[in-house]
């Protein structure tokens, strides 16, 4: 199963769900592999700590795909291991920005989908992407197998999921007929609070994908990123973890 975080709205939660749901799958056993494809590398930084330094990157891929050379950088060769069991990290890089005007140039939006289905040994693999509709979001879309998209219960971000589920739809028509979106999921959701609880039932009531799981606004997200531990590490039986387990498991049971 190849999964792409996606929205393009920023703060969204977007990285900690694909870390967490990454975690999730290796402790349940599941050879998992996270790749960073977001410049801010903020799920590298989750998994390894700020300092980790890992080379090669996600950018040196994209970065040798604009040669000829015969001996350019396979994408399983950019695989590092992280210190949790099963879970391996193709890590980010902040020079990925950089790169996007010259693969768009050379035409280079099939280089990730052809890497990652010559990838062997993994059951699963989450993307996490940048807060945007750009090169590297529809190049991983093109080579995925569903997109989550995490939503924050705004009535601006509503708006604008029409246009991301168009966007997506229209890159599965054309490029990638297996590509599906497995769902919305309502994060920092507050059920005692009227607008979010109205706006994901108005939601619900269209008949968009809104997942059934909704996950909790907690200071306890902030905290497992400052240890550098996924919630099901850091606090195992708190309930954002088990929020977060939920939602893997109804993805799960719909895969």
């Amino acid at each position: 199963m190849i999964r792409v975080v996606f929205n393009q709205k920023g703060g969204v939660g977007k990285s900690t769900i694909a870390v967490n749901l990454a975690a999730i799958g290796a402790l349940r056993g599941r050879r998992t592999l996270m790749i960073d494809l977001d410049p801010q590398a903020n799920a590298t930084s989750y998994l390894l700590g700020s300092e980790a330094r890992l080379a090669p990157t996600i950018g040196d891929f994209f970065e040798q795909s604009l040669s000829f050379r015969l001996d350019a950088l396979k994408l399983d060769q950019c695989i590092h291991k992280t210190p949790f069991d099963r879970l391996g990290i193709v890590p980010g890089d902040t020079g990925l920005a950089d790169l996007q005007s010259k693969l768009e140039a050379r035409a280079k939006i099939l280089k990730l989908p052809q890497a990652l289905g010559a990838l062997k040994g993994w059951d699963d693999i989450v993307i996490d992407t940048p807060p945007a509709l750009n090169f590297f979001t529809r190049s991983a879309l093109i080579g995925a197998d569903g997109c989550l998209i995490p939503f924050d219960c705004d009535e601006f971000a509503r708006q604008a999921l029409y246009g991301l589920l168009e966007s997506v739809s229209e890159i599965g028509a054309d490029h990638n007929p297996k590509l599906r979106v497995e769902g919305i999921v309502a994060n920092q959701f507050n059920p005692r609070s009227s607008l979010p609880v109205r706006i994901v039932e108005s939601m619900v009531d269209e008949g968009l994908p809104v997942l059934q799981t909704r996950l909790s606004s907690s200071v306890k997200v902030r905290e497992s990123h400052e240890a550098c531990l996924p919630l099901p590490h850091f606090a195992p039986g708190h309930k954002l973890t088990l929020e977060m387990v939920a939602l893997y498991e109804e993805l799960d049971a719909q895969a």
